[in-house]
């Protein structure tokens, strides 16, 4: 037996059916926004890492060590700066000692000349 159906037709359903599929499309629709949000905020995490590999690929391990290098040396010439202007320096105290020395012999040298000279 074929139904014809027209503007006419009746479909009786219970409310309790009719509650469960407006809940059970409402909790789809909840379902499915969540899916799409956390896929859209892993591809923004995914394009940020991305790009920031990029960036780092870009600067070499090479430049890295070299500024490494330029900051110790930097240090290490600040160091001996402060030793310098305080008379600390390891081959300035060599070369005062040295000088002390000189001095202490050319002094010993001239009182010689000096009384030789007097004739004594």
């Amino acid at each position: 037996m074929a139904t014809k159906l027209n503007e006419n037709t009746e479909v009786a359903l219970p409310l309790r059916n009719i509650i469960s599929m407006v809940a059970a499309a409402s909790l789809a629709t909840w379902a499915y926004n969540g899916v799409i949000q956390r896929l859209n905020t892993l591809e923004t995490a995914r394009e940020l890492m991305n790009a920031d590999l990029l960036k780092k690929s870009e600067q070499t391990t090479t430049d890295s060590e070299q500024f490494m290098l330029i900051e110790h040396i930097a240090s290490e010439l600040e160091k001996l700066q402060n030793e310098i202007e305080g008379g600390k320096a390891p081959y300035d105290q060599q070369q005062k000692l040295t000088l002390e020395f000189y001095e202490k012999r050319i002094t010993s040298l001239e009182e010689s000349i000096e009384k030789i000279r007097n004739g004594d």
